[in-house]
Formats: structure tokens, C-alpha cells, sequence
């Protein structure tokens, strides 16, 4: 008889396979192994025909018991079930323990079949000599934020959309205390005194003189909003007594 293709289904896994009729139920099982990871001692095969009929594929002898004596039909389902305790089974989706090969930088660099090759052929990103570098690229986008919000010394402003936060731009530039920072920041002198230094950082003053009322805040550029904002007034709004 010809092969007859079956939809084998287990747990872990559901493909179309070629199944020969010759074949005893003792060989199915072994060749299914490696298709579902069930040991054959462990497998409990059935057979789903087209009118959702459930045939067990089994038998006292399945040395002697061949697939030819089971309606097989194509593309009728093949559901092979584990019968070992929930515990026993090996979890086949969870690649935590498995160790990982990751090839060498060096020898990636070699090849010439990679991403980075193309790459490097097409003069492309950090491999393009005119492109500028990640930082120059960062400093010439907060440049060109302080240029279009209008931020200069000596302007109102407000900080962080923040109504209650309003005071005067008094310094803009590099602040090499910052750690890690590139490229101006902005320092305010506010209305309020709930700011964090007093116009110096780290030992360095940007603006004013030494006090211990802290009015002034160094913020990015995005952070600043130059308007005319007029100095809040507590006392405005209060009736005469």
C-alpha cells in the first residue's frame, strides 16, 4: 500500500507526515520518538478520522499488529498522547537551561556573509565616514531644541509645564558636573524658592552668589518653556480686609 500522509499531534508539536501502512503499531511508535520527544513505552496513539471518529491505535501484539488493519485515511489526525505523570515530562518550551552558543566578535567580524559585512560594504551607520558620531548627533539635537523654544539668558520661562514653577533663564552651556551629559543645559532661577541649588553645582557657580535659599534648577532644553510669564502673586486674588 502506499504511504498515507497523517497531521501527527502531541503536546509539543503538530506537522504532516508520510505514514506506511506495512509499518507494525511497535514501529510507528518508535519512529515517532523524534517527532513528538514520547518514548514509545509512553505513548497513547488514537486515530481521528474525518467523521471525528476516535480509533485507538493499539493491540495485545503491536509487534504482529500492522497499520493497514486501522481505516487510515489522508490527512486524518494522528493524536499521539503522554501518558507519563505531569512531573516526568520534559518541558520542551522552557530554553532557560539550555546552553546558548554565541559566536565569538571576532569571528563574526570575519565573516563576510554578515549583517555587519554589508554594512561595512555599504558604508553604512558608525561605517559611514561622513556620518557623524552618536554624541555630535546628540549635541547638534540639543542645540537645535534650545534654537526652536527660544531659550536664552535673561528670558521668563516656566519648567516642566509646571504653572507654579515660573523664573528667568540665567545660564545656558555645558555643565561638566553633570555626569554622563552632553551637550546645554539650562539653568533657572525660579519665583519660588523650590528649586535645588542656589545657581552653583558642585563647587561651581553658574549665576548669583552663595545663599542658602535654593531658587535655581538646571533642566534639559525640552523641559523649558520661554514665554512671558509674569511673576506669580499669592496675594492678588486676596480681598481687602
Amino acid at each position: 500500500m502506499a504511504d498515507v500522509p497523517l497531521y501527527v499531534v502531541s503536546d509539543y508539536s503538530s506537522s504532516e507526515r508520510r505514514i506506511t501502512p506495512s509499518w507494525s503499531i511497535a514501529q510507528l511508535k518508535t519512529k515517532l520518538e523524534p517527532i513528538t520527544g514520547i518514548p514509545p513505552s509512553c505513548q497513547r496513539i488514537s486515530l481521528r478520522t474525518s467523521t471525528n471518529q476516535n480509533i485507538p491505535l493499539e493491540a495485545g501484539d503491536e509487534e504482529s499488529t500492522y497499520l493497514q488493519s486501522f481505516p487510515l485515511s489522508a490527512y486524518a489526525e494522528l493524536h499521539v498522547i503522554d501518558t507519563r505523570p505531569p512531573g516526568a515530562r520534559p518541558n520542551f518550551s522552557n530554553a532557560a537551561g539550555v546552553e546558548k552558543y554565541v559566536l565569538p566578535e571576532e569571528e563574526y567580524e570575519k565573516k563576510s556573509d554578515s549583517v555587519l559585512a554589508w554594512k561595512k560594504n555599504q558604508k553604512l551607520g558608525r561605517f559611514d565616514p561622513n556620518a557623524p558620531t552618536h554624541e555630535q548627533a546628540k549635541i547638534a539635537a540639543n542645540a537645535q531644541e534650545i534654537e526652536a523654544r527660544g531659550i536664552a539668558v535673561g528670558k521668563r520661562c516656566r519648567v516642566g509645564g509646571d504653572d507654579t514653577r515660573r523664573g528667568e533663564i540665567k545660564f545656558v552651556g555645558e555643565v561638566k558636573e553633570i555626569p554622563g551629559s552632553l551637550g546645554a543645559w539650562v539653568g533657572v532661577q525660579l519665583d519660588e524658592p523650590v528649586g535645588k541649588n542656589d545657581g552653583s553645582i558642585g563647587g561651581t557657580r553658574y549665576w548669583g552668589e552663595d545663599s542658602a535659599v535654593k531658587r535655581g534648577v538646571f533642566v534639559r532644553p525640552e523641559r523649558v518653556d520661554v514665554g512671558d510669564w509674569p511673576v506669580l502673586d499669592d496675594l492678588e486674588d486676596m480681598e481687602e480686609i
